[in-house]
C-alpha cells in the first residue's frame, strides 16, 4: 500500500521513524516533507497529504505535528479524508476497523519513537470491517460529508 507521509517542524523528529516503520511493514511511503526542523505551517503539509489521498497517489496517510491536533483538524476539512489523532494502539486499529479512518495523526511531542512504531503497525495492519453496522454508520458519515463539504 502507498502511504503518504507529511510532517511539520514539530513532527520532524519522528519523520525518519515513520518512514522506516512504513517501509519495514512492506509499504511504500510517499514523503511529502518537511525536510528540516525549521518552522513551517502544519496546514500546508496536511493539505499536501489530503490532496495526495484524494488524487489516489496514496491509499492512506500519516500526518505528524507537535500534538497531532492541528494537522488532524486541517486534514478533516478535505472531502474523503477521515483523520484521527491516536496515541494508543486500540484507537489506531479501531479507527480503521469501525470508522474507515484513512489518516493517522500523531503528536511527536506526545509519543516517542517506540510508541509511534506500534501505532503505525496497528493502523496499517487494520482493515475496514465488513459488518453491516459499521458500513451503515460510515455511510451516514459520508452522507453528512456530502451535505456539508464542497
Amino acid at each position: 500500500m502507498r502511504i503518504a507521509i507529511a510532517v511539520d517542524h514539530g513532527g520532524f523528529p519522528l519523520k525518519d521513524t515513520v518512514l522506516e516503520t512504513v517501509r519495514s511493514l512492506g509499504h511504500d511511503p510517499l514523503d511529502l516533507g518537511t525536510d528540516s526542523s525549521q518552522s513551517v505551517d502544519y496546514p500546508d503539509f496536511a493539505a499536501k497529504l489530503a490532496h495526495a489521498i484524494q488524487e489516489k497517489q496514496a491509499e492512506r496517510g500519516i500526518l505528524v505535528c507537535g500534538s497531532g491536533v492541528g494537522a488532524c483538524i486541517t486534514a478533516n476539512k478535505f472531502k474523503g479524508i477521515y483523520a484521527c489523532v491516536c496515541h494508543d494502539t486500540y484507537s489506531a486499529a479501531q479507527g480503521v476497523n469501525h470508522d474507515d479512518m484513512n489518516v493517522l495523526c500523531l503528536g511527536a511531542r506526545v509519543v516517542g519513537p517506540d510508541l509511534a512504531k506500534e501505532l503505525i503497525r496497528a493502523f496499517l495492519s487494520a482493515e475496514f470491517s465488513t459488518e453491516e453496522r459499521h458500513r451503515r454508520r460510515v455511510a451516514k458519515i459520508h452522507a453528512i460529508e456530502a451535505e456539508t463539504l464542497e
